[in-house]
């Protein structure tokens, strides 16, 4: 999941009308404490902190006013930690040892729902190497093993993929869709048109095609296309 976790600090700055977000956060993390955190925006091609706040006996704060539901990201230092989206209403962040979870928003909650189905399916994918070897102990064919996890890893890639495809679809019109094409196409090396991108964009409504990240990504990659035709 830490693809999700380094990807999201692109942040976004897009639609529905609020007024004030506060975002009261604790850690268990021992390392954490006396940390500055930071709340990033990704703003003109850039990222922008917006806010900060000491780690003090395991507990953060962040408090402010915005015209636009916003996706930020949470930083320590140069790393990104975390994406949270910042809406009307008090916003629970977490962080331990074990997991990473924003909640008391819908929209965070429906992204941390995400995030954990996302998870299970990556665990279960890392999985498959220790899984290969156990089953190789217990005394079956190799070459039939790795038949066997070979579909495993075929279903599961394309459970994340519907997955990621159903979420962004359900989510055209608010900051989570583009966010999570955000997610999502920066694991490329560089901008390009994939199957499931391009069944993505059939049919998108122009708030979700016209956002500054997709818009961009979308005119690059068809660049490339072109030059990759040549």
């Amino acid at each position: 999941m830490k693809n999700l976790y380094l990807i999201a600090l692109l942040g976004l700055m897009i639609s529905a009308c609020s007024d004030q977000y506060l975002v009261d956060g604790t850690t268990t993390v021992h390392g954490m404490e006396g940390k500055m955190l930071y709340l990033k925006v990704y703003e003109n091609n850039d990222l922008r902190n917006i806010d900060s706040s000491y780690v003090t006996h395991g507990k953060f704060a962040f408090k402010g006013s915005m015209d636009t539901t916003t996706m930020a990201n949470l930083f320590v230092g140069n790393q990104s930690l975390m994406p949270v989206v910042l809406e009307g209403g008090d916003i629970v962040l977490t962080i331990d040892e074990i997991r990473q979870v924003v909640s008391g928003s819908p929209l965070n909650d429906s992204l941390y729902a995400f995030i954990q189905r996302k998870t299970q399916i990556d665990n279960q994918l890392a999985e498959l190497p220790r899984k290969e070897g156990r089953m190789v102990m217990d005394g079956m064919d190799h070459e039939e093993v790795i038949a066997q996890l070979a579909k495993e890893e075929i279903l599961l890639n394309r459970q994340a993929d519907q997955l990621i495809t159903s979420f962004i679809k359900r989510n055209y019109t608010n900051v989570l869709g583009p966010g999570v094409f955000m997610i999502m196409t920066s694991e490329y090396a560089y901008p390009v048109l994939t199957p499931q991108i391009e069944a993505l964009i059939v049919g998108a409504p122009s708030y979700f095609l016209n956002h500054p990240y997709v818009k961009e990504y979308l005119r690059v990659a068809n660049e490339n296309m072109e030059k990759m035709r040549e």
